[in-house]
């Protein structure tokens, strides 16, 4: 499906609500698989959690292969690896292992540095095809070991992956981080949510511990917050809109548990005002963008980078986003993809391995097609640019792996968009 937006509208002042947050559901869910007495309250209804939700109810007895395809989920594969690591005597694991796969492009992302902490721990885990990536075969066990370490600057993903399964561990966990840590906020979310079982858990310096719990008693419903990347794309909005537009979203709180709730503090640099209302946010352009560059380290939040680079080249003005090492491994190669999009709209873009420079551009080229790479932020980031200029996404259903309504909610607050 591609869709034409149109730049000729304007925005609504409208209120949203969005769906939780998905970095939150699908920790949760995995917490909630080994705790089954924990009940959520507004789960996200992404492609994402979807996947990962089934995959935890089944009961891997798939034309007796014990096969799971995890798609596009990167969060779902790395957290799974972990999960189905210490599901032992589960159906016929103990015997043949449960096969966890995904899309063509999740079998060129890497597993190894997971697999081999996980090893380090005692689990069985062997690669189905080639070494260091999906897909797996996993064969649950009781894990004993309780000490891992492995290099900090990797995807949070693995990091929480060890930590969801620690508690369930019969001594815990005890993780080393060597280096410098990428993504603390995600980290601390996923100690966070363990704590709001009642499980313990420490972070001092470069180690984490978290303590064995092999039950709890939480009793209250766990009422998940919206997801802050969703909030970004109307960030982005509010920031190429005139002075006096406002939209707001819901549910939000100030103290979020979210690395991305970063944006409220970087947006006010293009002039975006954050008020926290009760649990919405009202997002309000207050002021034109002063400044001719903007510099972000986005170690802690580099979900929301092809946002800023977007919105950065929509106001006319330069950025250098710093920290960005993971978008690399993403559902594509975020950085090439943006720089390949950007200068197709007339952006002058240079990139590293961990970083992106955009040069001040005075003009958009109109009724570009923005190719998304099967990646939704590619989508969901590119489309507040139709404020400017028209311009058409490709592959736009693409949006389902993290918020499946993005579409009709643009339309809801006066985007005009039509199918080709």
């Amino acid at each position: 499906m591609n869709l034409k937006l149109h730049s000729q509208f304007t925005i609504h002042n409208s209120q949203l609500k969005l769906s939780g947050s998905k970095s939150e559901t699908n920790r949760l869910l995995l917490l909630q698989a080994l705790y089954p007495n924990i009940t959520l309250e507004n789960t996200s209804n992404s492609d994402d959690s979807e996947v990962m939700a089934k995959a935890l109810n089944s009961q891997f007895t798939i034309h007796n292969s014990q096969l799971i395809d995890v798609h596009h989920a990167g969060t779902a594969m790395r957290f799974l690896t972990a999960y189905f690591a210490i599901q032992e005597g589960r159906d016929m694991s103990a015997v043949a292992g449960v096969v966890l796969t995904g899309s063509s492009r999740m079998q060129e992302r890497p597993i190894k540095i997971l697999v081999n902490a996980l090893r380090q721990l005692g689990a069985e885990i062997s690669y189905e095809a080639n070494e260091g990536f999906p897909p797996i075969r996993i064969k649950g066990k009781k894990l004993t070991q309780n000490k891992v370490s492995l290099p900090a600057n990797v995807s949070s993903q693995y990091i929480s992956a060890l930590l969801l399964i620690a508690p369930k561990l019969e001594n815990g966990l005890e993780l080393t981080l060597e280096g410098e840590i990428t993504s603390v906020p995600y980290i601390k979310m996923t100690l966070a949510l363990l704590n709001q079982l009642g499980i313990q858990t420490s972070f001092i310096n470069n180690k984490v511990v978290v303590n064995s719990q092999p039950t709890t008693d939480n009793q209250q419903p766990i009422t998940i917050e919206s997801d802050w990347s969703s909030a970004s794309y109307f960030y982005s909005i509010i920031a190429l809109s005139p002075i006096g537009t406002e939209i707001t979203l819901s549910s939000y709180k100030e103290n979020s548990l979210q690395g991305d709730s970063a944006l409220a503090k970087i947006y006010k640099d293009f002039g975006v005002e954050t008020t926290f209302d009760h649990n919405r946010i009202i997002l309000n352009k207050s002021t034109n963008c002063q400044l001719s560059i903007i510099n972000c380290q986005l170690n802690s939040s580099p979900d929301i980078a092809q946002t800023i680079a977007v919105t950065c080249f929509g106001l006319g003005i330069a950025c250098h986003l710093t920290g960005l090492h993971t978008l690399k491994i993403k559902e594509t190669d975020r950085l090439l993809a943006l720089k390949n999009e950007l200068e197709k709209l007339g952006a002058t873009v240079s990139i590293t391995d961990d970083s992106l420079a955009l040069a001040i551009s005075n003009s958009i080229r109109q009724n570009i097609k923005i190719e998304t790479y099967q990646d939704h932020r590619m989508a969901m980031a590119f489309a507040p640019l139709a404020l400017k200029v028209s311009l058409i996404i490709e592959d736009a259903g693409v949006v389902s792996k993290s918020y499946p309504t993005f579409w009709n909610d643009l339309k809801n607050i006066g985007f005009q968009i039509s199918e080709l």
